[in-house]
């Protein structure tokens, strides 16, 4: 469980990371250079890697690789989704939690053999 957990935190750390870098120059930055920006979000995107690279080193001694990148996923939109609404102002949708559902059934399936059986 502390497995699953730690990769989880980290996963979750480094995705707000990964958020801030890809998107908050649209806000904050739209005025500079892009070469500005790209400078700017590679720096922040060094936090994300320095994140993610343990996260994955730790979450494979517990999970496979396809199961890593659902698990990535399905953080990387409950990080996004709340991101895009606050921070960014983009109007809720209703599409935000059809894609959340779609990821729900696609996690179900990479994880539903590592339920203990019945």
């Amino acid at each position: 469980m502390r497995v699953a957990a730690a990769t989880i935190v980290l996963l979750v750390l480094s995705n707000a990371f990964m958020t801030v870098a890809w998107y908050a120059h649209l806000r904050e930055l739209n005025t500079k250079p892009w070469l500005v920006a790209a400078l700017v979000s590679w720096g922040i995107a060094l936090f994300e890697y320095l994140l993610q690279v343990p996260a994955n080193r730790i979450g494979y001694t517990l999970f496979t690789i396809p199961q890593l990148k659902i698990l990535q996923e399905v953080i990387t939109l409950s990080v996004f989704v709340p991101f895009a609404v606050f921070y960014l102002k983009e109007p809720i949708k209703l599409d935000y939690l059809w894609a959340g559902l779609c990821l729900c059934g696609a996690a179900y399936f990479m994880f539903r053999s590592m339920a203990p059986a019945s």
